[in-house]
């Protein structure tokens, strides 16, 4: 039995298949996706990372039978930063080119979000039952949260006020 003979042709003027050039990769669905995770290591990030934080601590605290709407305003300001989150870690904002004011939108939510924490942890405090420990520190955490959320509606309302102005 013999073994087959392998014939190569060499053709100068062809680039050999090490030299060939990448093969040029279409645009995916998710091509809009950006990562931006320097967004989290300025100020505003941060507070948006202390305010998760702080949400989960209230949300685990607080008990609905001391004050109901304290974990409803633990909840939905917990998804509501967190959906601000994703907003600038996938970099949603420049992706999308809709005519939304976004820092003006974010100021109102956030300014909202601080008032309502501000009524829940006072009647958290008022309404203390049962669970007296995790109640309390729950009202507290709601305090810190309170001043978390004040502090980025600051940042917020800076940013917004220099955005009007540079567009006048």
């Amino acid at each position: 039995m013999m073994a087959p003979e392998t014939v190569v042709t060499v053709d100068p003027n062809k680039p050999s298949p090490q030299q060939a050039p990448p093969p040029q990769q279409q645009g995916g669905p998710l091509d809009w996706i950006k990562i931006n995770i320097d967004y989290f290591k300025a100020p505003p990030g941060l507070l948006k990372i202390v305010q998760l934080i702080i949400g989960i601590l209230c949300m685990a605290l607080g008990s609905p039978w001391a004050s109901a709407w304290f974990v409803f305003v633990a909840v939905t300001s917990f998804i509501t930063t967190l959906m601000w989150s994703f907003v600038y870690l996938l970099s949603i904002r420049e992706a999308l080119k809709l005519p939304i004011n976004w820092v003006l939108s974010e100021l109102i939510s956030t300014s909202l979000e601080t008032f309502f924490y501000l009524i829940a942890f006072i009647v958290m405090f008022t309404t203390v039952t049962g669970h007296y420990a995790s109640n309390v520190a729950a009202a507290v955490f709601g305090m810190f949260n309170t001043l978390a959320y004040a502090a980025s509606s600051f940042l917020l309302f800076k940013e917004h006020k220099a955005s009007v102005a540079a567009a006048s």
